[in-house]
């Protein structure tokens, strides 16, 4: 089987983990334990890494053709394949478990992936070829025919139970590989259940029943959730990707569901995407709060705080795991060729090393957003959280540091992490009055008032007429554009005008995507919802609609984003789905609805 384009993929999750199917009906990654764990379905990244297909016999031939949607406010799909024979409908799905509710799938997901094939028509030949690899494509594992004729796959840490019914199914050597037939009014269930092999045994659940209650826990999400903006038919379906990415357990939002898609096809610059960042916290409080999710908004925030814990000198991490684990150490995994041959193959994000300054703003910041829920006097460990922030960016915000980018190569003076230093202060002086005694919003201001003079006179290139990335450089960088958005100046501001001018002209594209420097070979698509947030404070409705809509047409067939759009193909580009990607649009969407939104 040949590899499918990262667009092909639907995004499957039960809060836990996530799954990818594609158009072709290849399960190509599943790392059932959790989203950061070991994947027992790797096809992504390499065709021998494991897989589990089904689909008509003979599929992608002539007289072919696939339909496919998301239940409305769900993550469950349905794919219509029209073949010459009839028609045939395959729904799928990781389950609920019983009486579950979106916002808690994952606190007791049973670790099933559920497949029900529907005949609508005629009379079609389905193939199942299951393969599973765990311990991401190590491990061939044994298979064993079930007295119920399923099959369960046995080795190292993992076990799972194949089950399809009616249809027997027969173990290979290295696989199962079936054909049979659905006419129309037929219903065939398969359930493929997860579980360690030292553990529980794997969960059994009738299929046809499980689809249905987990359609209804993702139907009750949206239930409570009413978006109130502009572009409900985009935004609801990106918060619906952002609870699918939120690993239920602990309310951490995972940045993508997979590691090292590339930034660039036969590119190096491939990174593993499935933890949860800090430098996005601010952006993804707004996007919950703007998507009407409270609950989920409060989670990440106590999250956030319980994983930072007690603030000493060293740099807080700019990501964690999902259950707040610091030490996300990398490694390559050799053993995979990697998506379309782009290698390294990484395991782990090296980033949890790094100094990034812009860290501690993005928390302030959501603290601050948050603060009417909060109470007006804060609880000790939030104080002390927040006195602990403000007081290190105020003794370090003068080093260099990776910047929002993550720059493997030297520290540099980043202006945007600046920007964010200026954000913590600016949030600890309005916070004043809620952190109690050790409250010293007179010394915070002159700090403050220090970075934002600094900012302006360093920061700025006479020559560019442009806000540049990095003090004394004149390479511009699209991380210029969230000035406005997080109010270090108005988007009427002349110096702000003039950079928004000189990185639509440098960095923009035909497609009215923005790339985030001048060797960036592909379209952003966090930095394309930046612009139009800029536009739109600035009066220009009309434009930032316009750039908005075909940002937003870059989304697959499934309204899903990756990273990063390729500028020659328009394929996309990097982990799937992108969770920033998804926020911008939804904050994008809010500034269009209220331009002056703080």
């Amino acid at each position: 089987m040949e590899q499918p384009v990262i667009s092909d993929y639907g995004f499957l999750s039960d809060c836990r983990s996530g799954a990818l199917v594609g158009r072709d009906g290849s399960v190509d990654w599943w790392c059932p334990d959790r989203f950061d764990g070991s994947g027992v379905f790797g096809r992504l990244l390499d065709p021998r890494a494991g897989h589990y297909r089904l689909a008509p016999v003979g599929a992608g031939g002539p007289g072919h053709r696939i339909e496919r949607a998301y239940h409305p406010d769900t993550l469950v799909i349905r794919t219509v394949h029209h073949t010459p024979d009839g028609s045939v409908a395959v729904t799928d799905a990781l389950a609920a478990a019983l009486g579950a509710r979106a916002h808690d799938l994952g606190m007791e997901s049973p670790a099933v992936l559920l497949r029900v094939v529907q005949g609508l028509s005629g009379r079609v030949r389905m193939a199942l070829d299951f393969a599973p690899r765990p311990e991401n494509g190590l491990l061939i594992p044994y298979l064993h025919e079930q007295p119920d004729g399923g099959i369960r796959a046995d080795g190292g840490p993992t076990v799972l139970v194949l089950r399809a019914g009616d249809v027997p199914l027969h173990a290979g050597w290295r696989g199962v590989y079936e054909e049979f037939e659905v006419s129309a009014g037929q219903v065939v269930g398969l359930d493929l259940a997860y579980a360690p092999a030292y553990g529980r045994p794997p969960a059994r659940l009738d299929p046809v029943l499980a689809l249905k209650e987990t359609v209804r826990a993702w139907e009750a999400y949206r239930e409570h959730h009413k978006y109130p903006g502009r572009f409900p038919e985009l935004v609801r379906p990106s918060a619906t990707v952002i609870t699918g990415l939120t690993y239920a357990r602990s309310g951490a939002v995972t940045a993508a569901l997979t590691t090292s898609l590339p930034e660039r096809m036969g590119g190096e610059r491939n990174y593993d995407y499935r933890y949860s960042w800090l430098r996005d916290f601010a952006m993804t409080m707004r996007a919950l709060w703007v998507a009407a999710c409270p609950y989920e908004a409060s989670r990440l925030f106590d999250w956030v705080t319980r994983s930072i814990g007690r603030i000493g000198d060293e740099p807080v991490p700019v990501l964690f795991g999902v259950e707040g684990e610091r030490d996300l150490s990398e490694h390559e995994s050799s053993h995979l060729a990697g998506h379309g041959g782009s290698r390294p193959v990484r395991v782990g994000n090296d980033a949890w090393r790094q100094r990034q300054l812009d860290v501690p703003g993005e928390v302030i910041s959501g603290v601050w957003r948050l603060r009417d829920y909060l109470g007006q006097t804060f609880d000790l460990e939030l104080r002390e959280m927040v006195l602990g922030l403000t007081e290190q960016v105020a003794s370090t915000w003068q080093l260099p540091d990776r910047g929002m980018w993550e720059t493997r190569d030297e520290e540099r003076h980043y202006m945007s992490s600046k920007v964010l230093c200026w954000v913590a202060m600016d949030r600890a002086v309005r916070l004043a009055d809620r952190l109690g005694e050790k409250a010293d919003p007179r010394r915070w201001a002159a700090v403050r008032d220090e970075i934002r003079a600094t900012v302006l006179h360093d920061g700025w290139n006479e020559r560019m007429g442009a806000f540049t990335g990095s003090f004394g450089s004149a390479d511009l960088d699209a991380s210029a554009l969230f000035l406005p958005v997080v109010h270090f100046l108005p988007a009427n501001d002349p110096r702000m005008r003039s950079t928004v001018a000189v990185i639509e002209r440098e960095l923009g594209t035909e497609e009215g995507l923005i790339r985030r420097w001048n060797t960036d070979p592909a379209g952003f698509l966090l930095c394309s919802f930046w612009l139009v947030e800029c536009l739109a404070m600035a009066g220009e409705q009309e434009r930032a609609e316009e750039l908005f809509a075909r940002a937003a047409g870059h989304a697959n067939d499934l309204g899903l984003f990756s990273e990063q759009v390729d500028l020659v193909t328009g394929a996309q580009l990097g982990n799937v789905p992108q969770a920033l990607s998804h926020i911008g649009l939804i904050n994008a969407a809010w500034r269009l609805t209220d331009p002056a939104a703080f």
